[in-house]
């Protein structure tokens, strides 16, 4: 399933995708004939729940599988579309991909480089990046997004993928003057609105194997990276048994699971973001997250 958080007059609602458009649940319920049952009313409470879009997967199927919910749906481009929900913590792992690393001019870790963004960052599609006015080297990072779906504590690689819940679009805004002159990366990760996420919230099903997503990044419409998270590093499998270790992960948390080369920084000359960019990350059936870019 492709759930997502619509926007409307009563505040946001849990909804998803389908061929012919956009089914907000709330709405679509008072016009059909499915058998009564309490739905929560937003993404951010089925995600945040322990297990919570497991317990309400069969039943979301068999409302999206009704042959009337065609007429129910509504297009996509009437819809508004909010940050999927917000995260309880936001893991990132930096220096993840081997051709980032080799264009940065560093050394490839040997364990994962885990750092946090505060959830004050996060921002949905359509929402600006705001560039703030002592920085002039704000970057972008394209970034596959890690759902988890239930208490995960020192797990398995075999058993890492369970956890689960499903997977969206990152970009992890980064300000590089910022983080060289900390000598650590929470600051300028870490900016109000330096994390975009969504538009979706694909569920795990819908992606058979998590390293094999081409991913993509284009500032006014000039790609400027282009890989696959095939070419991670350390494997979303991975990284949840290495962060579970000693870090108990909760539903609704997510692992923003770095980024391949072509960032800001590394392009000749540096392209670093500009009042009205548009910055669109992509990743091949999981969504594409589309930001304007505007000063303070």
């Amino acid at each position: 399933m492709i759930l997502l958080s619509a926007v409307t007059s009563e505040g946001p609602r849990l909804a998803a995708k389908i061929a012919s458009g956009i089914v907000i649940f709330s709405q679509a319920k008072a016009h059909s004939s499915w058998e009564e049952r309490t739905l929560p009313l937003t993404l951010q409470a089925a995600v945040t729940e322990d297990g919570g879009v497991e317990r309400l997967r069969a039943y979301l199927k068999a409302v999206l599988d009704d042959p009337q919910i065609g007429r129910l749906a509504i297009p996509e481009d009437e819809v508004r579309v909010g940050k999927p929900f917000l995260p309880g913590n936001v893991f990132c792992i930096g220096s993840n991909y081997r051709d980032h690393v080799q264009e940065g001019g560093g050394t490839l870790p040997e364990r994962p480089i885990l750092f946090a963004k505060w959830t004050s960052a996060i921002i949905g599609p359509g929402d600006p990046i705001v560039l703030p006015s002592d920085t002039s080297e704000v970057d972008y990072e394209a970034e596959l997004g890690v759902v988890i779906g239930r208490r995960c504590r020192s797990v398995s690689m075999a058993e890492a993928l369970d956890y689960v819940v499903g997977y969206t679009c990152m970009n992890d805004v980064s300000a590089r003057d910022f983080q060289r002159s900390d000598v650590q990366w929470a600051r300028g990760k870490s900016q109000d609105t330096f994390g975009p996420m969504g538009p979706y919230l694909v569920t795990r099903d819908e992606v058979p194997d998590p390293q094999a997503l081409p991913i993509r990044c284009s500032v006014n419409g000039r790609i400027l990276q282009n890989s696959n998270t095939q070419l991670m590093i350390f494997p979303v499998r991975e990284l949840i048994a290495f962060i579970s270790r000693g870090i108990t992960l909760h539903a609704g948390d997510v692992i923003s699971t770095g980024t391949p080369h072509g960032v800001g920084f590394a392009q000749k000359p540096p392209a670093f973001l500009r009042p009205g960019d548009e910055v669109v990350v992509e990743i091949d059936g999981v969504g594409r997250l589309s930001n304007p870019v505007k000063a303070m």
